[in-house]
């Protein structure tokens, strides 16, 4: 039995079951590219950049800024841009931008929480549908006899729909508490690498050491960080 068998057999609410599993199936992709272009990189741009702060601010800034096209390198480089700020811009500054870049990071989140729900529901549509086109030539003069054998095989090819649509919702489900757990796991590191960021700016503002390196490098147009999820 080939896909074009189970859609025929399973009715017409199997066609807006394959339009929600197309768009699960993209959407899920596109978040383990995301992520795994994420995982892949963040651990080195904060111990680059947490690393230069401890002796250089200037340093700091141009590490954050390689690292820009990462959410992290945007996240960590948004107080340094500015210039000479004291500890409560800085820390006001890091909570603007992690706001911003962890809801970039859900994006995908409400069309799977929406196939989760909508798929099962399609599938039960679908299998009322086929059982009542299944029993509504039956009358009760026909029970017990041969003119009821197929009702069955009716029955079982209207209960496809309910079995795609809760495949489609299990597998859309196990992907985004997956994520989920990805996401929360980045609200811990943003915040400890924000925590010790600002830590080290305050040290050296409450010792005198900021120097005037965040007066001193103008930005140019390549400084802009990026903001799309590449």
């Amino acid at each position: 039995m080939d896909i074009r068998e189970i859609i025929q057999k399973g009715g017409p609410a199997m066609w807006p079951l394959l339009v929600l599993s197309i768009l699960a199936l993209g959407t899920i992709l596109e978040r383990m590219w995301f992520w795994a272009s994420i995982l892949w990189k963040e651990r080195q741009i904060v111990e680059r950049v947490l690393d230069a702060a401890e002796s250089n601010w200037q340093v700091a800034r141009e590490m954050a800024l390689e690292g820009r096209r990462q959410p992290i390198g945007r996240y960590l480089y948004a107080p340094l841009r500015l210039s000479n700020p004291d500890p409560e811009v800085f820390r006001l500054a890091l909570e603007a931008s992690a706001d911003d870049e962890l809801a970039l990071m859900r994006r995908g989140d409400k069309l799977l929480e929406a196939v989760i729900t909508i798929s099962p529901l399609l599938g039960l549509l679908g299998t009322v549908l086929g059982l009542i086109r299944s029993l509504r030539s039956i009358s009760f003069s026909d029970l017990g006899t041969a003119s009821v054998a197929g009702v069955p095989i009716g029955i079982g090819e209207a209960l496809i729909c309910t079995a795609t649509g809760m495949i489609i919702a299990i597998v859309s489900l196990a992907f985004y508490r997956l994520f989920q757990a990805l996401w929360h796991n980045q609200v811990r590191i943003f915040r400890k690498a924000g925590s010790e960021l600002e830590l080290l700016y305050r040290q050296d503002w409450s010792q005198g050491e900021i120097s005037d390196t965040f007066n001193s490098a103008k930005l140019n147009p390549a400084e802009v960080p990026e903001v799309s999820e590449k």
